[in-house]
């Protein structure tokens, strides 16, 4: 099975029964708590006992899965020390489970099922799986398509899909040189979204983040116009994230620590801003957050779940290691931080205090610097600089191959310890990887100890501007697909 894929093609022959625009706008409260997405510790797919614990409880819109890695079903009347180490399922919890189940199958497959595709594939009854459907139509989750003809006996075939413009996740990302918000609905179109270039480095949080939520929230009332509920708002920023997946432990290129981001953003909200955050507003680190557009994007194209090691370059260089379509970010969300390696002791001294790290030779400031090109130039403006036959065309030449070598030392040792042999350049690397990568793989080649035996790959995302705030829709969306049976009116 692949991984949650948002985005689906349609299938042949397979025509909505009317317009999506038309789609009624869901009405009426949600009761209870919004429940957010599961820890931050693993982005993607979760197996179903641990998407039943992030259910389970949600106290400010975070879930207690986001609290403790591992968290059963509680009967609330009975003492803890009473609690039985492996509850009996209730009819409830049963439902529970089949309803994500079949959101799975639908929200995973590449091609849209029909109710007895569902059945075959997950082995409940063809009624029970009807139910089932019918509660995730009128929850606005998914949607029919046109009958299909099909070669035996019975009804045509109506193809599920997840459904356009009901409900809406929002990114929100603040970046050393940017900052942007965009709202994906369930099907992974973008609703709205606005990138505004500026400059956060050593900058006030508290103006910034207000000022950002703010965007954030034009971007909401957009997607409210047309007839999307958001659902939650997840926050990307390029540093340390504590598990709580609010405060801000450290962002270096930004000269931010200890903050608390989501009360910050949500200033704007008290502020009388149009539009919402929906039942839940949290924070992630932002190159996991990109790392998991990417692969949603990936898996979506060749139609399985994707291993590989991400690095994203903006002003520094971050990273993540992606299994099987999963986000693998550790135990506090921490894993991943390959900019601040060293991969020369002796080195020049990082923004984070240590020295020699990755980031002092292959981020987009000390890249640029090397090639003796402005801060502000772009990657396609080294691109072209390159291509001269002059000092200035040396110079740039020069840089790339010391990055790429310093990428290829930290990277042979990310790959001997976690066994991933696909590098996938984003970011500001994205333009770059057709120059980076000879440099790369040469150091993959000498210093990976399986490189004789396994594939080594370094290729380009081929993701759109800021897939970290696509990340952030994404996550949020998640919650749909974990707990459907919250929005079941």
């Amino acid at each position: 099975m692949t991984y949650a894929t948002f985005d689906q093609p349609a299938a042949e022959n397979c025509v909505p029964k009317k317009n999506d625009d038309d789609a009624a706008p869901l009405t009426g409260p949600v009761p209870g708590p919004v429940p957010g997405p599961g820890s931050m510790a693993r982005l993607g797919r979760r197996s179903l006992t641990r998407g039943l614990s992030a259910v389970n409880g949600s106290v400010n819109g975070h879930s207690d899965a986001a609290r403790h890695d591992f968290q059963r079903p509680q009967r609330r009347d009975r003492p803890a020390h009473q609690e039985a180490l492996r509850p009996g399922a209730r009819q409830e919890t049963l439902r529970e489970a089949n309803l994500m189940l079949i959101t799975e199958e639908i929200f995973a497959s590449s091609e849209p099922l029909s109710r007895a595709d569902l059945s075959i594939r997950t082995g409940m009854t063809r009624s029970t799986v009807s139910r089932l459907v019918d509660d995730l139509l009128s929850a606005g989750i998914v949607r029919e398509g046109s009958p299909v003809a099909v070669h035996t006996r019975g009804r045509p075939a109506v193809p599920l899909t997840p459904a356009r413009k009901t409900l809406a996740g929002l990114g929100v990302e603040v970046n050393v040189d940017f900052t942007a918000a965009r709202a994906l609905d369930l099907t992974g179109e973008v609703l709205a979204e606005e990138i505004i270039e500026s400059d956060q480095r050593d900058s006030d949080p508290a103006e910034v983040l207000p000022a950002v939520g703010s965007m954030a929230l034009r971007v909401a009332a957009e997607a409210e116009a047309q007839g999307a509920r958001i659902i939650g708002t997840v926050l990307a920023i390029p540093g340390l994230v504590s598990h709580d997946e609010r405060t801000l432990m450290r962002a270096p290129n930004l000269g931010w620590h200890g903050l608390d981001l989501v009360e910050l953003l949500s200033q704007s909200q008290q502020e009388g801003a149009p539009g919402t955050f929906g039942g839940f507003v949290s924070a992630g680190n932002e190159a996991k957050l990109a790392a998991l557009a990417v692969a949603q994007e990936l898996t979506a194209a060749e139609g399985e779940e994707q291993t590989f090691i991400y690095v994203s370059a903006q002003m520094g260089v971050g990273s993540a290691v992606v299994i099987d379509g999963v986000v693998e970010a550790g135990p506090h969300g921490w894993a991943g931080e390959i900019g601040h390696v060293a991969v020369e002791p002796s080195g020049p001294q990082c923004g984070c205090g240590a020295s020699g790290c990755l980031e002092v030779y292959a981020g987009k400031r000390a890249l640029l610097q090397a090639a003796g090109l402005d801060p502000r130039a772009s990657a396609e403006d080294l691109v072209g600089v390159i291509e001269w036959e002059d000092e200035a065309g040396q110079r740039a030449r020069a840089a790339i191959e010391r990055a790429g070598t310093a990428l290829g030392v930290a990277l042979s040792g990310a790959m001997n310890l976690v066994d991933v042999h696909e590098v996938v350049l984003g970011g500001e690397f994205g333009p770059l990887t057709d120059l980076l990568r000879p440099h790369i793989e040469h150091q993959l080649k000498q210093r990976v100890l399986a490189a004789e035996w396994a594939s080594v790959r370094v290729r380009e995302s081929g993701t759109g501007i800021a897939p970290a705030v696509s990340g952030g829709a994404l996550r949020a969306l998640r919650g749909v697909v974990d707990a459907p049976q919250h929005w079941i009116p």
